[in-house]
């Protein structure tokens, strides 16, 4: 696979994980050699920290609370997000570091960093309101990353790594939002639901026009799946899956007890209705145990829940590997 090819994928995707070439010796070795993140919120493990320009970031407590140290890392979620957990059941890495982090080692860039940004979009008009960094700006992080990457371990072996590694894009929902609904309310209190947490929210008067993005949503991800074929024969020595999060989630809603959850209407933080970001704070009250709560703030998943997310659709992955 060439550079050019892995950019391709990353602007065509709306979620997915490719590789080639990858295997593993042992259970407990690699099943890849690196792990690359683009994307949104959803996957943002604290580049916006350093992006001086970002309206939206999760550096203050009670974010990171469930992470060794409790120290908040940028990351949108009481714990590790679920391109953490992926890595993690990779066995590549346990934290997947933001590229923007100053003085990344040598053995982090080797194994794979993350370039998304809470709040952007595959449409740069999506930046207007959020002033994240862009996703088609993402793919100049990684041309970046690879720059870095050849002083690191030389041109040959780090086409190696980048041919092999896991790619995770999360990304849609704040386009869907910002851009093409104009809902000037819902751009303040939640600038960047997820189409799957649309459901948390129709208890808002918004009612109609979040059932309407969620019908668009839903359309464009069928769009989206029948296309993956003809995307992967385009790109030779690719493997290209879509990863289905809209189920699971909407079962975790409608059966909560089934996954040991208390609360699927309202975030942990605070009253679980608004807070997110910078509304989401140290004066902010947590709900006793986060684990019974799908979401941690108004808009975004729990450790909890991004764990399920991960173990329903690790399997899948792994076989991708293997094959």
């Amino acid at each position: 696979m060439t550079t050019s090819k892995t950019i391709q994928i990353v602007l065509f995707l709306l979620t997915l994980v490719t590789s080639c070439n990858a295997s593993a010796n042992a259970a407990t070795q690699p099943l890849a050699p690196a792990i690359l993140i683009f994307g949104d919120s959803t996957v943002d493990t604290g580049n916006n920290n350093y992006h001086p320009k970002a309206n939206f970031k999760a550096d203050h407590i009670p974010y990171g609370v469930d992470i060794s140290g409790k120290a908040a890392s940028g990351r949108f979620s009481n714990g590790k997000l679920y391109s953490d957990i992926i890595a993690s059941k990779l066995h590549i890495k346990e934290l997947v570091p933001p590229f923007l982090q100053p003085n990344l080692s040598d053995a982090e860039i080797i194994a794979g960093v993350c370039f998304a940004s809470a709040g952007s979009g595959y449409d740069d008009r999506t930046i207007l309101t959020t002033h994240a960094i862009p996703l088609s700006y993402q793919p100049i992080m990684f041309k970046n990353y690879i720059t870095r990457l050849n002083g690191v371990v030389g041109e040959k072996k780090a086409m190696e790594i980048i041919n092999g590694a896991v790619v995770i894009v999360s990304a849609g929902s704040n386009d869907f939002i910002l851009n093409y609904y104009d809902v000037p309310t819902r751009r303040l209190e939640y600038p960047r639901i997820s189409d799957y947490q649309n459901y948390v929210l129709k208890r808002t008067s918004l009612r109609t026009c979040i059932e309407r993005e969620n019908k668009d949503a839903l359309l464009y991800i069928q769009k989206l799946q029948k296309l993956l074929p003809a995307i992967e024969a385009s790109l030779p020595r690719s493997k290209i899956v879509y990863s289905n999060v809209y189920d699971p989630m909407m079962d975790m809603i409608k059966n909560p007890t089934k996954y040991g959850f208390k609360e699927t209407k309202r975030g942990c933080c605070g009253t679980g209705l608004l807070e997110t970001s910078d509304l989401c704070n140290s004066r902010s009250k947590l709900c006793s145990n986060h684990s019974e709560y799908m979401f941690f703030d108004s808009i975004h998943p729990s450790l909890a829940t991004y764990s399920y997310l991960a173990d329903s659709t690790y399997s899948t992955i792994a076989k991708l590997l293997e094959a």
